[in-house]
C-alpha cells in the first residue's frame, strides 16, 4: 500500500481535482482489472480509448483517475489528475511504486531492427556463467536468475517491467537485460527507468505499417540514446550508417564496435563454418559456437557492453567462447543422411539477407541451399517482395510457404511476395501455402550435404491464423522428417 503522493512525487500533473492523499494498492491501465483503492490511467489507445471505461472503473472502487481528458461527472471523493501524456505517467508511477527497482540494478537496453534477442539474452548468459546473478526480458523468455517466465511482448508494458524487476532485485540480480522495441518507445513503456547502458544493433526496414515512415522509425530508436543519463554508457554498431545518428544527442558516454572499421571495441572474423568461426576480437582469438557477420557483431556488442559492465577484457573474451546460440536464432538441425537444417527468425528482408548471405559464405558448390519463408500477415505489406527477393536471390531452390497470416489471406501475402521474383527466376520458385508441407517439401527434396533455411518463425512454437494461435514448431517438423530418412 503506497500514499497517492508518494507514487506522483515529481510527475507534472496540469490540473488536480480533490486533494485527497489516498491508499493505493495498485495501478491498472487495463480496466477489467481495476479494484476498491486502485489508480486507473486512462490512455488513448490505436483502438480503444481508455477514458471511455472511467465510470465502470469508479464503480469498480478505484479512487484516483489518471486522465489526459476530465471525465464530465465523477464522485466528489475521487482524485482526477488530468496530464498532458498518461503513457508517460504510467511509467513514472510504476516506477515509483515498486520503488524505482531500475535504480537498484545494472540495467542494459538493446534496441535495433536485428539481433536484440541474440545480444540482451547472450550477455543475460555470460554474466550468469560468469557468477553473477541477472535477469532478463527477451523475445522468447523472460528470466528471474533461473527462473524462466514465459513472454508476451519483446519489450512488457511499464507495470509489468517494474513489477518484475522489483522482484529480480528481491532475488538478489545485479544486472538486467532488456530488450527495447520502437512500440515500446513511442508507447513509454520504459519511461521512468534507469538505464546503466544503451545498446545498439541496427536499422533496417521493419515495423512501416506502425511507424508509417522509416524516419520515425530510425527517431523510436533514437529517442531511447536521447534518454540516457550523463552516467551511463551508449555502446552503437560503427558498421551501420545509422549507428552515428543515435548517438547525436545523448549525454551518455559514446562507445562503438566494429568488424570493418574504427571502433572501440574491435573484431574479426578468421575463419567460418557451420560449426562455428574463429574471431580475433581485440587481438585476441576465441573460437564461438556461431556463424555470419551478423553474429559476428552481436558478439562485439556483448564483448563491450560487459566491459563497459567492468568485467575484465580477458575473462569477456573466456565467456564469450562458452556461450551458446539463442533459440530459433541459426539453430543448426542435421539429418543422419548428412542434411543440414537452419532454422532462423529472420523476418525482415536484412535479416534474411545476412542468413542467405552466410550460408553461401560457408556452403560449398556442391550443396544446394532450399530456403522456405514467408511473410507476416497484418504486418509491412511493403517488405514482402524485398523478403522474397532476397530469398530468390541467394537460394538454389525456395518455397514460399505461409508464417503467421494472422487475420490476411496466406496466398495473397505470398501473391505479394511473388511481385519481388524476376519472370525469369520464378523456374526455381515453388508456392506452398501449408507451412508444415512446405517444410516437409524441403526437406525431401534436399540432397545429402544440402542446407535447408526455414526463415520467419525461429523460436515461435505457434502459427497464428484467423485469431487463432495453434501449436507448431519449425524445427519439430525438420526433426520429424529428419527422423523418418
Amino acid at each position: 500500500m503506497k500514499k497517492l503522493s508518494d507514487i506522483i512525487k515529481g510527475i507534472t500533473v496540469v490540473e488536480r481535482i480533490n486533494d485527497n492523499d489516498c491508499e493505493v494498492e495498485q495501478i491498472v491501465f487495463d480496466s477489467r482489472k481495476a479494484a476498491r483503492n486502485n489508480v486507473f490511467v486512462a490512455m488513448p489507445g490505436t483502438v480503444v480509448d481508455g477514458h471511455q471505461f472511467i465510470p465502470q472503473v469508479i464503480e469498480a472502487g478505484c479512487r484516483c483517475v489518471v486522465c489526459e481528458v476530465v471525465p464530465v461527472d465523477y464522485p466528489d471523493d475521487v482524485v482526477i489528475l488530468k496530464v498532458d501524456d498518461a503513457s508517460l505517467v504510467l511509467g513514472q508511477m510504476a516506477a515509483a511504486f515498486y520503488n524505482h527497482p531500475s535504480q537498484k540494478i545494472q540495467l542494459v537496453g538493446v534496441t535495433g531492427t536485428n539481433g536484440k534477442t541474440t545480444t540482451a539474452t547472450l550477455l543475460y548468459h555470460l554474466v550468469m556463467n560468469m557468477g553473477y546473478k541477472a535477469g532478463l526480458f527477451s523475445t522468447v523468455a523472460n528470466y528471474i536468475g533461473k527462473t524462466k517466465i514465459d513472454a508476451t511482448h519483446t519489450t512488457p508494458d511499464a507495470l509489468t517491467l517494474n513489477k518484475t524487476m522489483a522482484e529480480m532485485v528481491e532475488a538478489g540480480c545485479e544486472y538486467c537485460f532488456m530488450e527495447v522495441s520502437s512500440h515500446a518507445l513511442v508507447q513509454n513503456r520504459v519511461a521512468g527507468l534507469d538505464f546503466k547502458g544503451g545498446l545498439f544493433t541496427n536499422i533496417t526496414h521493419d515495423h512501416l505499417d506502425y511507424h508509417k515512415t522509416f524516419k520515425a522509425y530510425i527517431d523510436a530508436k533514437k529517442s531511447f540514446f536521447d534518454g540516457l543519463s550523463k552516467s551511463s554508457f551508449a555502446l552503437t554498431n560503427g558498421d551501420d550508417k545509422n549507428g552515428q545518428i543515435m548517438l547525436q544527442n545523448t549525454k551518455a558516454e559514446k562507445y562503438s564496435y566494429s568488424l570493418r572499421g574504427m571502433g572501440d571495441f574491435r573484431g574479426r572474423i578468421i575463419e567460418s563454418m557451420f560449426e562455428g568461426m574463429q574471431l580475433d576480437i581485440d587481438g585476441q582469438e576465441i573460437w564461438t559456437q556461431f556463424v555470419g557477420d551478423f553474429n559476428a557483431q552481436n558478439l562485439l556488442n556483448v564483448y563491450g557492453a560487459a566491459c563497459l559492465l567492468g568485467f575484465e577484457k580477458q575473462d569477456v573474451q573466456v565467456a564469450l567462447s562458452q556461450l551458446k546460440p539463442v533459440d530459433g536464432r541459426f539453430e543448426t538441425i542435421r539429418s543422419a543422411s548428412g542434411k543440414t537444417a537452419i532454422v532462423d527468425y529472420a523476418h525482415t528482408p536484412d535479416a534474411l539477407k545476412n542468413v542467405v548471405e552466410t550460408i553461401n559464405l560457408v556452403r560449398q558448390a556442391k550443396q544446394q541451399l532450399i530456403t522456405v519463408v514467408g511473410a507476416g500477415g497484418d504486418r509491412d505489406p511493403l517488405k514482402r517482395p524485398e523478403m522474397a527477393r532476397e530469398a530468390v536471390s541467394g537460394s538454389s531452390k525456395v518455397i514460399l510457404t505461409s508464417d503467421n497470416p494472422r487475420s490476411e489471406d496466406p496466398e495473397v501475402i505470398i501473391s505479394q511476395m511473388m511481385e519481388g521474383v524476376s519472370f525469369k527466376e520464378r523456374i526455381k520458385v515453388l508456392s506452398i501455402v501449408n507451412r508444415r508441407e512446405a517444410i516437409r517439401t524441403a526437406c525431401m527434396v534436399a540432397g545429402p550435404g544440402d542446407i535447408i533455411l526455414i526463415a520467419g518463425k525461429g523460436h515461435e512454437t505457434y502459427q497464428e491464423i484467423k485469431g487463432v494461435r495453434n501449436h507448431f514448431d519449425d524445427r519439430e517438423i525438420v526433426n520429424e522428417v529428419f527422423n523418418e530418412e
